[in-house]
């Protein structure tokens, strides 16, 4: 599922005209990797600092963010389904746990002040189990290994305060779409592409974001992001989707930021022969309470809790009840 911000900015260069904040990073292009299909509703927080006034200056942030979710809860629309008022064998796929643990790299370079680059490499470690349309027991995969890169540029001088921005870049297909199912009556039977750690395919990334002060002691942020899929592989096209995020941070507990985010996302059904597309597409809205540390002047950590507040599904889908992500970023 994909949004987080944080950690403590340095209260005397917010003051300072055309510097807003003084530098920090964007650990990601925007968000990590978002529902593809049934199964892989991923975190929607954002972790853009850079669209929240903190990446002004120029120079190398190298971050590391760790995400959990166990998605346990099934739903049809936006009513919770309950297994045991289902019967076995059924003529539809039952899907009874998924449980992502994904570390996101990144790598942010600022050029000036008004431009600057950043890469994202996922790793996900996945277990999944689902009883098949037609069976009667559980089937299960278990993921490892790197998902789709990101490469995001960002362009910021479109106002003297630097306080608009535009991104724009590419979700690359470097994870893996061929895993199979392990054990079960699916053993050795493809998973969705859904639940594989890439789609396969190349996707435009494309967004705006704005960020500044409501008071000294408040910022805040708004961002949208769109990725777009250019092409399908075998057989498969995921889902074009749009994240909004809106935040406060306050300014003014010392070496601690707190932050509120919403999160907003919205995703079509996934299309192909290899696409579940019944099972496929939401609309997604979640809380996020935080709070970032400076930890020394150039290190700073993070930890937010999503929780979501509206969910609205397409056929039957796994959703998690929240979502847990952790991280700390480091400026040169």
């Amino acid at each position: 599922m994909p949004l987080l911000s944080l950690l403590a900015t340095d209260k005397s260069a917010k003051r300072l005209p055309g510097a807003l904040a003084a530098g920090a990073l964007i650990a990601a292009a925007f968000v990590p990797q978002l529902a593809q299909a049934c199964s892989t509703c991923g975190c929607s927080l954002n972790s853009d600092w850079s669209s929240q006034g903190y990446a002004t200056s120029t120079g190398l942030h190298l971050s590391v963010r760790e995400d959990y979710f166990d998605q346990s809860q099934l739903i049809s629309g936006s009513d919770t389904v309950h297994r045991s008022s289902l019967s076995f064998p059924n003529d539809q796929e039952v899907q009874q746990k998924t449980i992502n643990r994904t570390t996101l790299l990144g790598a942010d370079y600022n050029f000036s002040r008004y431009w600057g680059l950043s890469v994202q490499l996922p790793y996900t470690d996945r277990h999944h189990q689902t009883i098949a349309a037609g069976d009667t027991d559980v089937s299960t995969s278990d993921a490892h290994g790197i998902g789709d890169l990101r490469a995001v540029a960002r362009y910021q001088g479109l106002s003297e305060d630097a306080g608009i921005g535009l991104q724009f870049g590419l979700k690359l297909p470097t994870g893996r779409f061929k895993q199979d199912f392990a054990s079960g009556p699916q053993a050795g039977a493809l998973l969705d592409r859904g639940l594989q750690l890439g789609t396969g395919t190349t996707d435009a990334l494309l967004g705006i974001y704005k960020f500044g002060y409501v008071t000294e002691s408040i910022g805040y942020f708004g961002q949208a992001m769109a990725q777009i899929a250019m092409t399908s592989r075998d057989h498969f096209r995921p889902g074009n989707s749009l994240n909004l995020n809106f935040g406060l941070r306050y300014l003014d507990a010392g070496r601690f930021t707190p932050q509120l985010q919403l999160n907003l996302h919205g995703e079509q059904r996934e299309s192909g022969g290899q696409a579940d597309r019944p099972n496929s597409g939401a609309v997604l809205a979640y809380l996020s309470p935080g709070i970032g540390v400076k930890i020394t002047p150039r290190l700073d950590a993070f930890a937010f809790v999503q929780l979501p507040v509206y969910q609205h599904v397409n056929g039957l889908q796994l959703e998690p009840r929240r979502l847990w992500s952790v991280g700390a970023q480091y400026r040169f």
